[in-house]
């Protein structure tokens, strides 16, 4: 019973919901780190004649993978670009409303852009490309991607819900 006990079952779920959104924005976070400890080993490396071999596929992986894994986590803490300008001196009602609007809005981009990127993806991956360098599956750069666009749409619906009940965040 997922409404059991006054919504508390739901609250657990969105709990762990942004639980999951927070890792992958660590994970995120880790993979840029790993696209510079990469680049730096190879800088290094190349002075002494050693440098990393398929260095460019792994920064690229690393890179695609951080921007993906993160921007849920921008989503959920309302952390992307957004202008306040008017938004201010607006009732409560009101702020709530727009951003409940927005946030639709953004559900169905992100949906669209879901839909196109699996798209996107079986087309990319159906003859089993690799990268040029180290031959790493060209699926392995757009899982990040899927995942990613997917936990934003998560990430949209908590907070669309957050908005519904007056933008109070609850966890």
């Amino acid at each position: 019973m997922l409404f059991s006990r006054g919504g508390r079952t739901l609250r657990q779920v969105a709990k762990l919901a942004r639980g999951v959104v927070t890792l992958c924005a660590v994970l995120g976070v880790l993979a840029y780190g790993a696209a510079a400890l990469v680049t730096v080993a190879d800088i290094l490396g190349r002075r002494v004649g050693l440098p990393i071999e398929g260095v460019v596929d792994l920064v690229q992986l690393f890179v695609v993978t951080g921007a993906w894994l993160v921007m849920p986590f921008a989503f959920l803490t309302a952390a992307h670009v957004g202008v306040d300008l008017m938004i201010g001196i607006l009732p409560q009602p009101l702020k709530v409303l727009l951003k409940i609007a927005g946030g639709v809005l953004t559900l169905g981009l992100l949906g669209l852009m879901l839909q196109q990127g699996y798209a996107t993806f079986l087309t990319r991956t159906m003859f089993g490309d690799t990268s040029q360098q180290l031959g790493i599956p060209i699926a392995w750069y757009w899982y990040p991607l899927l995942i990613g666009m997917a936990l934003s749409i998560l990430a949209v619906l908590l907070e669309l819900t957050d908005a519904q009940r007056g933008g109070a965040h609850h966890e």
